[in-house]
C-alpha cells in the first residue's frame, strides 16, 4: 500500500473491475479512477458475460471475473427487471470462487423488487407512505377507493419508469384501469398513497454504511414527480441530524457498500420510498461536490491491503 500525491490509497497492478453499462457516465467514470489507482481499466457488461461450470470460468471475451481480485457492481443491467436476478447469479458464482464483490450480489438481490425492499423497510419501522400490494382485483379497487389518489408501482423499475397516476372516479372507470395495468405485465399491483411532498425528495448516500452527503432532487414544471428523466434537477441539500439517522437507520438492514435512500418531507412527517440497489454517483456528485469516485476507489483499496 502506498499514499497517491492526493493523499488516497493507491494499489497498481491489481485486477478490480467496473460490472456497469458501457456509455453510460457513472460506469465509465469509474472504470477511468479504477484504471488510476488500481493500473487497469476493466468495464463488464454482464449481458455479455457467460458463465461455464466446466471451466470454472464467468467471461466476457478475454476478461475472466473469476480471475479479479476485486469488482464493484455500478450497474446489472440499464433498467431494474427480473432477469438482472439471473445476471446477479452469475456474480454469486464468482463471489463463491473468493473474488471481493462490492455489494455481495445477495445483498443487491433483496433491493431489485420493489415488494422485498418495502417488506425489509416496513419490519424495521421506517416511515413509508401508506402501501397495498395485492393481486385481487377488488382489494386494488378498494385500495384507491380509500386513497383516492394512489400512485402504481411495478415491482421492477427506476426513475419512475412504469409507475402511473390513479384517482378515484368511479368504481368501473377505476377497475379497468387496474384491470389493464395487471394486463401490461403488472399481476401483482404495487398501490401507494400518493402522498404531497412539495416540489422536492432528498437522496441519502452511504459508502460502507457511513453517511457521504445528501442532495435535492427539485421536480420539473411538467411532472408529477421529482426524478432527471421526468426533468428534474439536482441541487445542494443540508440535512438535519434527524434525517440523517432516518436515511441511516433504513438502509442499515440491507448492507450494501454503496447506496441511496429516497426521503421525502411531509405534513405528517418525513418518510422513506426506497432504498437503492446501487446508489446515484451523478445525484451526489453534482448536487453535493463530494469526489464521490475517489472515494469508492479508497474504500476498494483499503479493502484489498
Amino acid at each position: 500500500r502506498t499514499l497517491s500525491c492526493r493523499g488516497t490509497f493507491s494499489l497498481t497492478d491489481r485486477n478490480v473491475a467496473v460490472v456497469g453499462t458501457p456509455g453510460g457516465w457513472s460506469s465509465e467514470s469509474l472504470a477511468d479512477v479504477f484504471e488510476a489507482r488500481f493500473g487497469r481499466r476493466i468495464l463488464v457488461d454482464l449481458k455479455s458475460v457467460c458463465l461455464d461450470l466446466e471451466r470454472g470460468t464467468v467471461s466476457s471475451g478475454e476478461i475472466d471475473l473469476s480471475k479479479m481480485d476485486a469488482i464493484w457492481v455500478k450497474k446489472a443491467g440499464q433498467t431494474y427487471a427480473p432477469h438482472l436476478l439471473d445476471r446477479l447469479e452469475l456474480l454469486r458464482y464468482v463471489a463463491s470462487k473468493g473474488v471481493r464483490i462490492f455489494s455481495a450480489p445477495q445483498k443487491i438481490m433483496g433491493l431489485l423488487n420493489r415488494i422485498s425492499c418495502t417488506v425489509t423497510l416496513a419490519a424495521n419501522g421506517i416511515p413509508m407512505p401508506p402501501t397495498r400490494v395485492t393481486e385481487d382485483l377488488d382489494q386494488a379497487v378498494e385500495a384507491v377507493r380509500v386513497f383516492e389518489s394512489v400512485i402504481l408501482k411495478p415491482l421492477f423499475s427506476t426513475k419512475a419508469r412504469g409507475m402511473e397516476v390513479l384517482t378515484w372516479t368511479d368504481e368501473s372507470d377505476v377497475r379497468e384501469n387496474l384491470r389493464a395495468y395487471q394486463g401490461a405485465g403488472n399481476p401483482t399491483i404495487y398501490i401507494q398513497k400518493k402522498i404531497d411532498i412539495g416540489e422536492s425528495d432528498f437522496g441519502f448516500i452511504f459508502l460502507g454504511g457511513e453517511y457521504l452527503g445528501a442532495y435535492s432532487r427539485v421536480r420539473g414544471d411538467e411532472s408529477w414527480n421529482t426524478t432527471i428523466h421526468a426533468g428534474g434537477r439536482y441541487e445542494n441539500f443540508e440535512p438535519d441530524a434527524d434525517l440523517i439517522r432516518l436515511a441511516e437507520k433504513a438502509q442499515a438492514p440491507f448492507g450494501l457498500d454503496f447506496t441511496g435512500v429516497d426521503v421525502a418531507l411531509t405534513p405528517q412527517g418525513p418518510i422513506v420510498f426506497e432504498v437503492s440497489a446501487f446508489g446515484g454517483f451523478k445525484g451526489v456528485t453534482q448536487g453535493t461536490g463530494v469526489d464521490v469516485m475517489d472515494r469508492v476507489a479508497d474504500y476498494v483499496a483499503e479493502r484489498l491491503t
